[in-house]
Order: C-alpha cells, then sequence, then structure tokens
C-alpha cells in the first residue's frame, strides 16, 4: 500500500501541475470547454439536432433558402433542410475525419521515425528519401491528386489525406529518436541484451512522443481544413452528407443574398481550428519543462 501510494503521488502533483497551467491562460481553457462542447455535440448530434430527418431523407421546398427565424436558427439550404441541424451533425462528419486522419498519420509516421532514427545507416537513408519524396509536394495538392486516382469520397479523403501527411511525424519523430537512442538509458538496455524491437517501443518511442503529441493537437486544425477544402473541390464528403466543406461549396452560388448558407458552417470551421491551435499551444506549455520549472 506503502509503495503504491508513493508511485501515485508523483503523479497526482504531475496532473495538478498540468491542471495549474491550462487554468492559468484563459484562452486555452475557454478553447478546451468549446471543444469538449463540439466533441459532445458530434457524439450525441443524433439526439439534440431539432430536425434529424433534414440530414438526408426530407425536403421542404416551400420553405427553400428562408433566414435565420425562431423555427430555423441559421435558416434553410435549397432544400429546405434545416441548416442548424446539418451545421452540428457535420460537428461529427469533420471531427471524425480529421482525427481518423491524424491517427493514421501517427501510425505511419511514429514507426517509421523512431526506426530510421534507431537504426540510422542506409535503413535512415531509404527511409528519409521516401519521405522527402512526398514532403516536396504540398500536402493539399498531393492530397487532391491522391482523390482524383481514387475517387471522390470522404473515406478516400482521409486515406488521402493521412498519405499526405505522415512525413512531417517521420521526420519529427526520427530527429528525437537520434537524440534519445544516445542516452544511457537506452545504452544500458543494449548492453544488457534487450532487442532493438524492444528498445524503439518501450525506451525511445515513448521518450519522444511530447513535440509529437502538440503537433498533432495543432495539426487536427490543419486537418479539418484540409478535408474541408477538398470537399469544397468536390472531392472529399458527397451529397447529402452534411460536411461543412460541403455546405460553403453548396452556398457559395446564394452567396451573399443568402448569407446564411455559407457563413454559419464558416463559423463553425473558424471556431473548431482555433481552438485546437489554441489547445496546441496549451498543450505544448504543459509539456515543456521550462515551463513547469517557472
Amino acid at each position: 500500500m506503502k509503495n503504491f501510494t508513493e508511485t501515485l503521488r508523483p503523479r497526482i502533483r504531475s496532473f495538478r501541475e498540468s491542471l495549474y497551467l491550462l487554468t492559468r491562460n484563459k484562452l486555452s481553457l475557454l478553447a478546451l470547454i468549446v471543444l469538449i462542447v463540439l466533441l459532445l455535440s458530434a457524439v450525441f448530434a443524433p439526439y439534440i439536432i431539432p430536425y434529424p430527418r433534414d440530414l438526408a431523407e426530407d425536403t421542404h421546398v416551400e420553405i427553400k433558402l428562408e433566414p435565420p427565424s425562431a423555427e430555423h436558427i441559421m435558416g434553410t439550404d435549397e432544400l429546405g433542410r434545416d441548416l442548424f441541424s446539418r451545421v452540428i451533425y457535420g460537428t461529427r462528419v469533420s471531427l471524425t475525419a480529421a482525427l481518423c486522419a491524424v491517427a493514421i498519420s501517427l501510425l505511419i509516421g511514429i514507426p517509421l521515425g523512431a526506426i530510421a532514427g534507431s537504426f540510422g545507416g542506409w535503413v535512415d537513408n531509404v527511409i528519409m528519401r521516401i519521405t522527402d519524396i512526398f514532403l516536396s509536394f504540398p500536402p493539399l495538392l498531393l492530397a487532391i491528386a491522391m482523390v482524383a486516382m481514387l475517387g471522390s469520397s470522404l473515406n478516400n479523403a482521409i486515406i488521402a489525406i493521412s498519405l499526405s501527411w505522415w512525413p512531417w511525424y517521420t521526420r519529427l519523430i526520427r530527429g528525437q529518436a537520434i537524440s534519445v537512442k544516445e542516452r544511457k538509458f537506452v545504452q544500458a538496455a543494449e548492453t544488457i541484451g534487450t532487442s532493438r524491437r524492444r528498445i524503439i517501443f518501450s525506451h525511445i518511442i515513448p521518450n519522444c512522443i511530447s513535440p509529437v503529441i502538440v503537433q498533432a493537437s495543432m495539426d487536427i486544425g490543419g486537418v479539418i481544413l484540409t478535408v474541408a477544402s477538398l470537399s469544397f473541390l468536390g472531392l472529399g464528403a458527397q451529397l447529402p452528407t452534411p460536411e461543412w466543406g460541403l455546405m460553403i461549396s453548396m452556398g457559395r452560388t446564394y452567396f451573399p443574398d443568402k448569407w446564411w448558407y455559407c457563413i454559419f458552417p464558416g463559423i463553425a470551421i473558424f471556431i473548431t481550428v482555433l481552438c485546437f491551435n489554441l489547445l496546441g499551444d496549451a498543450i505544448r506549455e504543459i509539456l515543456d519543462p521550462k515551463t513547469r520549472k517557472k
């Protein structure tokens, strides 16, 4: 019992320090609260939206393109569907797509970067030259080319974004791995005959993960923008999926007279991306040892 208490005490202290650093920055705390609300909205979207059938099945041409009112607080689209319902459900679509794309990128980039930094030599050269090839293309342009080959759909957009995003994590964790592998605890593990695989996944990757977490938290906002861009171009989500970029693409035909059609999905993108960027800054501050010392 005593050993358990002694082990738990530093973790509690670390959690309190992290909570203090997070609450010290009011903008970061506000961003976290907004993101929690967005995540809850995404999870419970089918149960909280006022017109769930407006997501796909129903059309109400008699009330098409109505401005915001008490009945439809964000107005209606060209088929008379409630924009508030579609924007709220679009939170689920956009966040799911972004989180999946970042997760796949991490699953590809982290092991490759750790292997390249740990082994060095020709293994490092092969992995990094392939990484450089991917990095030579702008991520959005590469994603557009891949979606054009795979076919226009949200799933293919997620795959394309993942394949264009993983090199950034590979390069980041490779630099960390080169530094970590020279530390004494890694050298001690090699001395006692620990396998290379165990050293990479049990010692190197856990000690390289902090900057990757910061980068990933900030990249989610960028991926949301990329998903919206692909959908805006007709290469991502397809009708009748309520995706923010697709709604803006459909609404631009009626802009600026029917301004609400574009404005509200655009505000949703702006708020979500801004909150993820602010949260990424907060996580970087929390994980920075210099900040903790202060």
